[in-house]
């Protein structure tokens, strides 16, 4: 034998504590020889003495002396990493990297549901960043991600699926000198002469067109919805997006209108593996409730 294992150690330590070869060996459940073995294994292997035996007293050496203190801190540490394999196991603890649009924080569906979850898991730790959305497949398939709040419809390979938590209606952020915005309610076909803002979730912007038959004028994709409202105050041109961010944003030169018709839908969902393993992350997917 080469090492000192845990049991070596369990067993050192309660000899030291009883003084007592007999009464340690009943702490332990063992027989009193097979105790008396693995002190004396400890010994060869840490090439010291570790107590003193006479017939009527057993007493720490210099050596156990010195030793105690480090196989105390050793067993506790061990007994602390078992735990915590047995938190993460159960999925209790560990770290989650989530990726998002902003309109997950603007409808504030990332925050309730983030809040929810730390406050249930507060030793999982959990890693937020806004992410492209046309590059949230390529990170939850490579490990980057573990989870994606997006805006579908997106392509995704076969591992991976959403979740829908919410759904909204899409609405014309328009200029605020513009004559759209003297319109109660803006019809697709009164877009027709309109340039574009548009978002990285397009499918707004291409429904109306469709209901306008007309080829949408695309001035940008600026990427970030805040980005797409800045292009309608600065440049004068038009967007269309959730109405969530509607009600929480407000930029100079910019109104809000309905889009005349059958509602256009938004869906906000979250992407994941569909095989996940990660005991943390189907925690996480535990707490959601989808939309319904």
């Amino acid at each position: 034998m080469s090492q000192l294992e845990f049991r070596h150690l369990r067993a050192f330590l309660s000899v030291a504590q009883h003084l007592h070869f007999a009464r340690a060996a009943e702490a332990l459940d063992m027989a009193p020889p097979a105790l008396t073995r693995q002190i004396q294994e400890a010994e060869r292997v840490l090439g010291v003495r570790l107590f003193h035996r006479s017939r009527r007293a057993v007493t720490l050496s210099a050596a156990g002396e010195a030793y105690l203190a480090e196989a105390r801190a050793a067993v506790d540490h061990l007994q602390r990493g078992r735990e915590l394999a047995v938190l993460a196991e159960r999925g209790e603890l560990g770290r989650i990297e989530i990726g998002y649009v902003s309109s997950a924080v603007y409808s504030g569906t990332l925050q309730r549901s983030v809040g929810a979850f730390r406050t249930a898991h507060p030793r999982i730790e959990l890693n937020l960043r806004e992410v492209p959305m046309d590059d949230v497949a390529n990170q939850l398939d490579a490990g980057r991600l573990d989870l994606a709040y997006v805006r579908p419809p997106l392509a995704l390979p076969g591992g991976l699926r959403i979740v829908p938590l919410q759904r909204d209606v899409f609405v014309a952020a328009v200029p605020a000198g513009s004559r759209y915005a003297a319109m109660a309610t803006v019809r697709a076909a009164d877009l027709a002469d309109a340039r574009f803002a548009v978002p990285e979730q397009a499918l707004g912007t291409l429904e109306v067109a469709r209901r306008g038959r007309f080829a949408p004028v695309v001035a940008a994709r600026p990427g970030g919805l805040l980005a797409v409202l800045a292009c309608v105050s600065v440049n004068g041109w038009v967007a269309v997006i959730p109405d969530a961010l509607a009600g929480c944003v407000s930029l100079p030169g910019v109104v809000y209108r309905p889009i005349a018709g059958k509602p256009i839908m938004s869906e906000l969902a979250l992407a994941h593996r569909r095989f996940e393993k990660a005991p943390a992350v189907r925690a996480f997917l535990r707490t959601i409730r989808p939309a319904a």
